[in-house]
């Protein structure tokens, strides 16, 4: 591995890599706990319509993402609490209309989009540094936000009905939720592209909860799986020759049914 930090898009690679996995653990954690990983592959699909969009306007795809990502997030979220619409009737409604969106903005781009695979299937290996520096940016107020609101985020995560009893506007809360994961997909989508985001974003804190009884302790365990993952995916995709994104979700999957088979068998025993 040494070696081929000699490269300067390695570098950014790995660190890349431990960046992300920095948001990844700590709102993965929210994501399992709280089932909600189909919202994030909905806000991760519709983030499509942002790319076209920074494409079209001549922009960092990035950039693009950003307010696409947000939009979702506030959009299934306001839809399923006070318009009462069905979560998976919103999620399919704002998935489709953002995959269409970022169809029609690449079609009318002229010229053609030559990085749009990495975007839709990841490629760790192309991350610039000023990809780094809006990661940096993103990682700090996602840890920011999560400080703040802790325990406000504890109680709707383990019983909402009591949060809201108790007096906390939990849908404002769950807004803010949705906003924060929609930032993640934001970070995870130059690494694993958007099509594997909801992989990485479950994994690794899936993985952690077998190994932890606390919210906070789950969240470190899931950042430092997704550092493992993300850097043994990045240093076979080297030394195979293969995609990068979708090595690192392979080596994630892979920990991840054998830790499952593991508990099964300890749970058998048990009983």
């Amino acid at each position: 591995m040494p070696d081929i930090l000699h490269f300067e898009f390695m570098r950014n690679a790995l660190f890349a890599a431990i960046l992300s996995s920095v948001a990844c653990g700590i709102i993965g954690t929210y994501v399992v706990v709280r089932k909600i990983g189909f919202i994030s592959g909905g806000i991760a699909h519709t983030a499509f319509g942002g790319i076209g969009l920074g494409y079209y306007l001549g922009v960092n795809p990035l950039v693009g993402i950003i307010p696409f990502s947000l939009a979702a997030a506030l959009g299934i979220g306001l839809l399923t609490r006070k318009a009462k619409v069905a979560e998976d009737t919103a999620i399919g409604a704002f998935w489709a209309a953002g995959m269409a969106i970022g169809v029609i903005l690449i079609g009318l781009t002229p010229g053609y989009a030559p990085n749009l695979f990495s975007y839709l299937f990841g490629n760790i290996l192309t991350v610039p540094s000023a990809d780094l520096k809006l990661i940096l940016m993103l990682d700090l107020m996602i840890a920011l936000m999560v400080w703040l609101f802790s325990k406000e985020f504890l109680a709707i995560s383990f019983d909402e009905e009591y949060a809201r009893i108790s007096g906390l506007k939990t849908v404002a809360l769950d807004l803010l939720m949705l906003c924060l994961i929609a930032l993640t997909v934001v970070i995870m989508v130059r690494v694993v592209g958007i099509v594997m985001v909801i992989a990485l974003l479950t994994i690794p804190a899936a993985v952690a909860r077998s190994f932890s009884r606390t919210l906070h302790g789950m969240m470190v365990l899931a950042i430092a799986f997704s550092v493992m993952f993300s850097i043994a995916g990045l240093w076979l995709s080297w030394v195979f020759d293969v995609a990068s994104g979708a090595t690192i979700i392979l080596v994630a999957s892979f920990v991840f049914l054998v830790t499952s088979l593991i508990k099964a068998s300890r749970f058998r025993m048990a009983h």
